[in-house]
């Protein structure tokens, strides 16, 4: 090998290692000099779970009568009272349905009020769902339907999704029935409610107040009895609940006597909050005149410190 080419041979190899050499130094590191792409933040999508909307649906195969529209009667949670007004349309539908149970007497309306077993109930009746029930009852009575033809129901529904303000849209379904009207199954009939009657005569249903108070506590027994009241109310021709109350024999008989119609007309308050009518309900006060325990003892005198509910 010559001189020359030894030479060239060396002028090629140093321009190979320097490339090398740049590489290495240089544009390997060149990625670090790029414009990072921003990183795209993540947005969480809420899933707003869909209220739900039971619109006044009812129909009645055997009579071809039938009633579907997204029209409600709403309640806020853990409420009985029904959201006013109504929509026309609502009230029109009811129309119809009183044209209907009035030429068909064979028929009868179950109203099935749905609740959540995580709403308070604070009303007269067992449950919430029996509240409502009795509430729409109440809404088509004033529009002239018969009670007597109208039942109430209830039915727990833990999945009911209320709307974005804590309104829960229809929560009610509607049955329609076909019952026999025969004279056999109206005596029979007669024959239940002289049994209810005598049931609730028996064992009055007693609510109890603390000394000087009006205030009431009510258990779950005693709501009970309370719907066993109502539904013979509802059944019974020209009944009446009687409301009275009583008192302790502490302080003046006279100021107890107005004591014990204080407790009287609270309860009467109650009934008619819960869609009771008024016209039904007849309250007066006996005072300290008829105790069912012993005034010598506190708990006696507690006993004594009730409103007595009972029927005509």
């Amino acid at each position: 090998m010559t001189k020359k080419t030894t030479y060239i041979i060396g002028i090629l190899l140093t321009g190979i290692i320097g490339c090398i050499l740049q590489y290495y130094t240089c544009c390997k590191n060149c990625d670090k000099y790029k414009k990072e792409e921003p990183v795209k933040s993540a947005i969480t999508k809420v899933n707003t779970p869909t209220p739900t909307s039971l619109g006044f649906a009812l129909s009645d195969p055997k009579g071809g009568f039938d009633i579907n529209i997204n029209d409600h009667f709403n309640f806020k949670g853990s409420s009985f009272e029904i959201l006013k007004p109504v929509s026309s349309k609502l009230d029109l539908s009811i129309d119809k349905l009183k044209a209907y149970l009035n030429t068909h007497p064979d028929k009868t309306l179950d109203i099935i009020g749905l609740y959540k077993s995580s709403e308070k109930n604070t009303s007269a009746f067992p449950n919430l769902g029996i509240a409502r029930a009795e509430a729409i009852k109440h809404y088509l009575v004033d529009h002239d339907i018969s009670s007597k033809q109208l039942n109430c129901k209830d039915q727990l529904n833990d999945s009911l999704i209320p709307n974005s303000d804590g309104i829960y849209l229809g929560p009610a379904k509607y049955h329609i029935n076909t019952i026999d009207i025969s004279d056999d199954a109206k005596a029979k009939a007669a024959a239940d409610l002289q049994k209810l009657h005598d049931k609730i005569q028996e064992n009055p249903l007693n609510l109890y107040f603390a000394t000087g108070s009006s205030s009431l506590r009510l258990t779950p027994e005693q709501r009970v009895k309370m719907f066993d009241i109502a539904t013979y109310v509802d059944k019974t021709d020209d009944a009446e609940i009687k409301v009275i109350g009583h008192t302790d024999n502490t302080g003046d008989f006279a100021k107890n006597i107005q004591l014990g119609l204080d407790r009287a007309n609270t309860i009467k308050g109650y009934l008619i909050k819960n869609n009771i009518p008024a016209s039904q309900i007849a309250t007066s006060s006996q005072g300290s005149k008829k105790p069912i325990a012993s005034n010598q003892t506190p708990e006696g005198r507690a006993k004594n410190r009730r409103v007595e509910v009972t029927l005509k």
